[in-house]
């Protein structure tokens, strides 16, 4: 990666992109830092520790600490990754959308254009929400008509704002925009997480502990991030052998190729849903008095990651296998949407295709979904592992969850191999550029 980066300076042209995206995630972090006029910027601060949920932790992650310091960056990118994945689910649900992906580089601008609107659209709504919602609560110093104004224009312009940053790296700069925006935001608050670990488990501890400990430490997150490369990168590959036609007096065609296959099918999609799924009720029942002895109370622990693995309180746990059944669902039902074996094994053999052993038609999409399942299966055992292992130590250990464990690392790692990968291609595009012109 290193080596990477060093020769990526030396060539002009990828190093002025590399520092174009470095010059805007410096707007970034100073926008995170501009407070919306006429808030009180400690107040989500404030309520995130008197609720001590999860759910609340990981918005406040992903928008890179903006929310808890009610920035003009507050909603952060989190509307637009929100519409990106109903513009997904809308293609598959609606032809002519299904349609216009399908008509190459114009469709695909439309697509985008929808998916703006539709961004500043959930900004609005969110930001409205916010703004009447805990503007009498203590969230606007004058709770009136001019302040709501005020702030839902600075955040629906700031969630835009950032919308328009991530494009332009993607154009001008390096990778997916988008993405290392949101890679950016969890970086941002990995200080404040070795502090954590640093009073929990270093702070007032002789030496040898402390060394054993920074050692276990190091150990754990070596380990998980490795075993998140292994799965983010790791794929089934499918052989596919197409026959040759006659074209003219020439035989064409007979080329092999393959299916590459993820083993993360989903991605981080899975993960994404069931907590979302398992924090809405925890999210909705904060704003109202709660007695923790109450059954609803009761049912409000068990669905709370940070209840679980606790050992003065082993029943909460049994929100843990909801959790992970929920993943599995999604993770199923979420491939099944973005990639259909019939239509692969249809496509293949209106080209001549096939793969080896396997008659074209429905036994090819019949072998494909077998695969598929069987990959599926394995990509989901390596997400529920990767998301339980911080929510254990949390429990056992009273740790409050880190913003690198889970979900945070799986998007860390994917962005920053999807980047890596990025530089490396336009450095050999440049080199096949150089070798055309000698």
């Amino acid at each position: 990666m290193l080596k990477t980066l060093q020769n990526a300076f030396k060539i002009k042209e990828i190093r002025e992109k590399l520092l174009y995206t470095f010059f805007m995630l410096i707007v970034i972090r100073i926008g995170s830092q501009l407070p919306i006029p006429g808030v009180q910027t400690t107040f989500f601060k404030e309520l995130f520790e008197r609720q001590s949920n999860d759910a609340f932790g990981f918005i406040n992650t992903i928008t890179g600490g903006s929310l808890t310091n009610m920035s003009v960056f507050a909603l952060s990118i989190t509307p637009y990754i929100t519409s990106s994945i109903i513009m997904q689910l809308l293609t598959i649900a609606i032809p002519k959308l299904e349609e216009m992906q399908r008509e190459g580089e114009d469709g695909r601008k439309k697509i985008a254009e929808y998916t703006r609107y539709l961004t500043v659209g959930l900004a609005l709504m969110q930001s409205v929400a916010m703004s009447v919602g805990f503007g009498g609560r203590g969230l606007l110093l004058n709770f009136n008509a001019m302040s709501v104004i005020v702030a839902v224009a600075t955040m629906t312009a700031g969630s835009a704002m950032l919308m328009w940053i991530g494009e332009r790296i993607t154009e001008h700069g390096i990778g997916n925009g988008i993405s290392i925006v949101l890679l950016f935001n969890i970086i941002s608050s990995m200080p404040n997480d070795m502090i954590t670990l640093y009073e929990r488990f270093l702070s007032g501890k002789i030496v040898a502990v402390q060394v054993v400990s920074a050692i276990i430490i190091i150990a754990v997150i070596l380990a998980m991030v490795v075993f998140v490369i292994v799965l983010q990168d790791g794929e089934r590959r499918i052989p596919v052998q197409y026959s040759k036609k006659m074209q003219g007096r020439k035989m064409v065609g007979g080329q092999s190729t393959n299916i590459p296959l993820k083993v993360n099918t989903a991605g981080v999609i899975p993960v994404i849903f069931a907590s979302s799924l398992m924090s809405f009720p925890v999210v909705i029942a904060g704003f109202f008095p709660v007695d923790p002895a109450s059954i609803g109370g009761k049912i409000l622990m068990v669905l709370r990651s940070d209840s679980w693995f606790r050992p003065e309180m082993p029943l909460y746990s049994i929100g843990m296998v909801v959790y992970v059944a929920l993943i599995v669902v999604f993770a199923y039902f979420y491939t099944s949407i973005t990639f259909n074996p019939l239509e692969v094994a249809n496509n293949m053999k209106k080209s001549g295709g096939f793969i080896p052993g396997i008659r074209p038609g429905k036994p090819t999409s019949d072998y494909l979904n077998n695969i598929l399942n069987y990959i599926v299966l394995i990509g989901v055992c390596g997400l529920i592992v990767v998301c339980l292992i911080p929510i254990i130590i949390s429990g056992l250990f009273t740790v409050n969850q880190l913003s690198f464990g889970g979900t945070s690392l799986i998007i860390i790692v994917g962005v920053v191999l999807e980047t890596i990968k990025a530089v490396e291609s336009q450095m050999l595009v440049r080199n096949y550029k150089g070798f055309l012109n000698d």
